[in-house]
C-alpha cells in the first residue's frame, strides 16, 4: 500500500483520469491520503480526513511512509487561520491560504515525513474548541470567494466545501458533500430559534439536498453561490436581496456545535 501527503497549495481530484474530468474535491497542503489504485499516469487517493475519493496527477504526489500516515491519522492537526501564508524550508516558499493542514505543528514548525518546514501565521487550535462567534469570524474571512465546483479555497469554493473548511478549522470534521453532511446534528424546528454556527440544508425540486450555508446573527446565512456572500434567511429558504428573489429553498437547519 502506497500513501501521500500534499506539498502543494492546493491539488485537484478529478472524477476522471483526465485533467478535463469534473473537479469532484481539492486535497489541501499537508493533508494525506491512501493511493487505493492506479491507471497510467494517474493515482486514485482515499483522502485521510474524510475518506473521498478521487484522481490525482501522479506528478503532483509525494509519498510518505505508512508509520507517518497512521500518525497523522491519530492525531489532531491544527489548520492555517490567515487568509494567505506561506511554508518554509531554506529558500523553498509554499504558498499556503486559510483551512489548510499544519501537521505536527508545535508553534514553530511543522513535521513532513521527518523534514521541518517553518510556519508563524497564525493557527487554530486543537486544545479549546473555537466560539460559534469565532467560527462566525473565521467564515467572513472567506466572503467574495468566488465558487468553484469541487473547491475548498479562497480562490474557489463549492457550498459543502466551504462549511467543511469552516468546521475543520474548528476541529469537526464533515464529510465532504452537503447530502452527507446533513446527517450531523440535531434538528432545529424553526428559524426563529436557529443559532449562528447551525447549517441549513436546502433541497431542489426532488427533494435532494443540493446546497448548504451557515446561519449568523439576525436570521442572516453565509454561504458559496455565485461567491461566497451573506443573504437573508427566513422559513421559506435564502432571499437575495440583490435579484429581489429566493435563490434556495429551506429544507432543515442542523445544530453541530452546542
Amino acid at each position: 500500500m502506497e500513501y501521500g501527503i500534499c506539498m502543494l497549495s492546493l491539488v485537484p481530484m478529478r472524477a476522471e483520469t483526465s485533467d478535463k474530468a469534473e473537479l469532484v474535491t481539492q486535497v489541501l497542503f499537508g493533508e494525506c491520503y491512501e493511493v487505493v489504485a492506479t491507471e497510467g499516469n494517474w493515482l486514485q487517493l482515499q483522502l485521510a480526513s474524510d475518506g473521498y475519493r478521487g484522481w490525482i496527477d501522479q506528478k503532483q504526489h509525494t509519498p510518505v511512509t505508512a508509520e507517518y500516515y497512521k500518525e497523522w491519522r491519530r492525531a489532531s492537526h491544527q489548520r492555517v487561520t490567515d487568509l494567505f501564508q506561506v511554508i518554509r524550508k531554506g529558500t523553498v516558499q509554499i504558498p499556503v491560504s486559510i483551512g489548510s493542514y499544519l501537521p505536527f505543528y508545535n508553534g514553530k514548525q511543522i513535521d513532513i515525513n521527518g523534514e521541518k518546514y517553518s510556519y508563524d501565521g497564525e493557527a487554530s487550535s486543537t486544545d479549546v474548541l473555537p466560539t460559534k462567534e469565532q467560527l462566525a469570524a473565521f467564515a467572513t474571512r472567506f466572503l467574495k470567494a468566488p465558487y468553484l465546483w469541487g473547491g475548498k479555497s479562497i480562490f474557489g469554493i463549492d457550498c459543502s466545501g466551504f462549511m467543511q473548511q469552516l468546521y475543520g478549522i474548528c476541529g469537526y470534521q464533515l464529510h465532504r458533500d452537503a447530502y452527507q453532511q446533513v446527517a450531523y446534528g440535531e434538528e432545529v424546528h424553526f428559524v426563529e430559534q436557529a443559532k449562528p454556527g447551525d447549517l441549513a440544508y436546502f433541497s431542489n425540486e426532488e427533494g435532494r439536498i443540493v446546497h448548504v450555508g451557515m446561519v449568523l446573527d439576525d436570521q442572516q446565512i453565509i454561504h458559496a453561490h455565485g461567491e461566497v456572500r451573506i443573504d437573508r434567511l427566513d422559513h421559506v429558504g435564502i432571499y437575495n436581496d440583490t435579484q429581489k428573489r429566493y435563490s434556495h429553498q429551506l429544507r432543515i437547519i442542523k445544530r453541530i456545535l452546542h
